[in-house]
């Protein structure tokens, strides 16, 4: 099985509602690896690496997110692998 590194931009109101927090625990769930953060503009930056099964069910949750989200498109680029060793919250820059 190959692993796949994504940038994933997620736009919709996903601040406020725990977006990163929830994400976090999905991609420990499945074995996921990389970074998620806010960023200044309303969107939420994730970095994934993760197999051909994890991968596609951790975008499914992307297009979803928790409770109160309100998605509304979930932009993917496939990119390097940086191998990360687990799934981090990241805090915004000051």
């Amino acid at each position: 099985m190959s692993v796949k590194h994504l940038k994933i931009i997620v736009k919709g109101k996903v601040h406020g509602v725990s977006f990163r927090v929830s994400t976090k625990a999905v991609a420990d769930q499945l074995g996921v690896k990389g970074i998620i953060k806010n960023e200044p503009n309303g969107d939420v930056y994730i970095e994934a690496e993760g197999d051909d099964f994890s991968i596609p069910l951790f975008l499914d949750w992307c297009n979803e997110g928790p409770t109160g989200a309100v998605v509304s498109s979930v932009e993917t680029y496939e990119a390097e692998l940086k191998n990360y060793r687990n799934f981090e919250v990241l805090k915004r820059n000051l």
